[in-house]
């Protein structure tokens, strides 16, 4: 049976788009699988501990045998963390944009897992594995546009997440999500119903190239 890894960042639940979008990539996903369930982590409604990233981290620079047993809870749990990406055969992570970048969750859930052996920089644990990013953005941040080259978010986890663990990556990108409940953004109402019903349809098309990428040569 196949397996999809699906984390979630957002804050909000109702009326999240990268929530919304995410479901349509996972349920597309697990139709074209077949047979396949959803380990789901959701790191705004169930954090990772703020300290249990620098207590994980803290233990790297002490030989095992001299942990302490928090450091020992902490690399354990790590490893839990981490053994949910490592068993799973696609993975789908859903990021809004929050104040120029990733969500403090996302962030400290990252780096707890770099802090597991297998997801250390130079490390090619899960190289190939079919992953997914979904992208939002209140605004806009295209070129052109007064915050183009605000988004400082993007850029970091899809450095973690294809270069750094070396998944076999997609994006898929919504902005002006905020244009619904924003009186100033009224005029880009229409621009962002078309952009959410294309990333929707983008979402559907993914998941249903997934099973290509599971069979693409690593």
């Amino acid at each position: 049976m196949s397996s999809i890894f699906r984390l979630d960042s957002s804050i909000r639940v109702n009326g999240s788009v990268s929530r919304a979008v995410a479901d349509t990539l996972v349920d597309s996903i697990a139709a074209e699988l077949g047979d396949a369930t959803v380990v789901a982590r959701d790191v705004a409604a169930d954090p990772v501990p703020s300290d249990l990233w620098s207590t994980a981290a803290l233990a790297g620079f002490t030989p095992e045998e001299q942990w302490s047993p928090e450091q020992r809870d902490a690399r354990a749990s790590a490893a839990a963390l981490a053994d949910e990406v490592v068993d799973a055969d696609v993975v789908v992570i859903a990021a809004p944009l929050y104040n120029f970048g990733v969500s403090q969750h996302l962030k400290t859930w990252v780096d707890t897992l770099i802090t597991d052996p297998r997801f250390a920089p130079g490390t090619e644990t899960v190289k190939g594995k079919p992953a997914f990013l979904v992208v939002t953005r209140g605004g806009g941040y295209g070129e052109g546009t007064p915050r183009a080259g605000w988004d400082h978010g993007t850029a970091w986890i899809r450095r973690i997440l294809a270069d750094v663990w070396q998944l076999d990556l997609d994006i898929i990108e919504t902005e002006l999500t905020l244009a619904e409940v924003t009186p100033q953004m009224a005029e880009l109402r229409d621009l962002a119903r078309q952009q959410l019903t294309e990333s929707h349809e983008a979402a559907r098309t993914s998941g249903r190239s997934v099973t290509l990428k599971l069979r693409a040569p690593v």
